[in-house]
């Protein structure tokens, strides 16, 4: 197959790089000094010569609390550029793989969120992906895959487990939010998921997460221990649960964004989810591969 990856610096671009690698496919990363996705032309002008089957959508504006004041830009990119996209793969009969969020939803359910419920975004970040989501399904239903996840991590980049890793070695106790749940992602096997859909054309909207529930003490708690364990961390230092109010921040998370993946778990049967804690280790092995 012709892959091409729309992004090529960010966490999940660079496990796609890992795993395409091993693979026959003829595969582009293309990355923002190739590609402008919020320009149709831009779009035209680099994909049309590249005459992709599929193409996975790896970009995105993150930065989820600039977005509250940077929103123009936000949607430019995880709307308008995806729109741009799904025109060009409708053009071109090209599929796509996109990725999504769990910040689509307002966090509020306190169970599972279904593949098919109630899109209601809370903040800037949030309401850019649900608009990016329904273009695509607008323009794309039926060459499109949509796969919304949560709270992902890398041994590269910037992201939770590394920031907690550095603050840990260098603080004496640490404060993390327990009253907002979901679960954690290690970026591999959303990597594994985004190219099963890209190789299979798996139409339809699916929730990506690694198996079991967390708060972000939780998860702060097993990165420690697990750390301590591979002698990434010498020391152990006290970490207190605070609640979100104690921690305010320009945009408002959800509560409880756990993802339900029944229909993931029958429809990627060939990358089935693992525990969190035991993905987090496998990334941790990694980490201390690289010290």
């Amino acid at each position: 197959m012709n892959i091409v990856v729309i992004g090529k610096s960010g966490q999940l671009a660079f496990e796609l790089q890992r795993i395409l690698k091993d693979t026959s496919h003829d595969v582009t990363f293309l990355g923002r000094g190739d590609i402008d996705i919020t320009s149709s032309e831009s779009i035209n002008e680099t994909l049309a010569p590249l005459n992709p089957h599929s193409v996975i959508n790896a970009s995105a504006y993150t930065a989820v609390d600039n977005a509250e004041t940077d929103a123009d830009s936000c949607h430019a990119i995880n709307a308008t550029g995806v729109k741009n996209l799904a025109e060009f793969c409708k053009q071109a009969n090209a599929f796509i793989v996109h990725v999504s969020t769990d910040y689509v939803f307002n966090g509020l359910k306190g169970s599972p969120y279904l593949t098919n419920d109630k899109i209601e975004p809370q903040g800037e970040y949030g309401k850019s992906k649900a608009e990016g989501e329904k273009w695509l399904l607008d323009i794309l239903p039926n060459a499109s895959c949509i796969i919304r996840t949560a709270w992902v991590y890398s041994s590269h980049g910037n992201n939770f487990v590394k920031t907690m890793l550095r603050l840990m070695a260098e603080k004496p106790q640490l404060n993390v939010i327990d009253d907002q749940i979901g679960t954690p992602t290690w970026a591999m096997g959303l990597a594994q998921a985004c190219l099963h859909a890209g190789e299979s054309k798996t139409i339809g909207v699916y929730h990506w997460t690694d198996e079991g529930v967390a708060s972000w003490y939780d998860f702060a708690l097993a990165i420690q221990e697990i750390a301590i364990e591979k002698g990434i961390l010498e020391n152990a230092i006290p970490i207190f649960p605070i609640p979100s109010s104690q921690y305010p921040t320009p945009a408002k998370r959800p509560h409880y964004s756990v993802l339900d993946k029944l229909t993931t778990r029958e429809v990627f049967s060939s990358c089935k989810p693992s525990h969190w804690r035991r993905q987090l280790s496998t990334m941790l092995d990694e980490v201390n591969a690289n010290k």
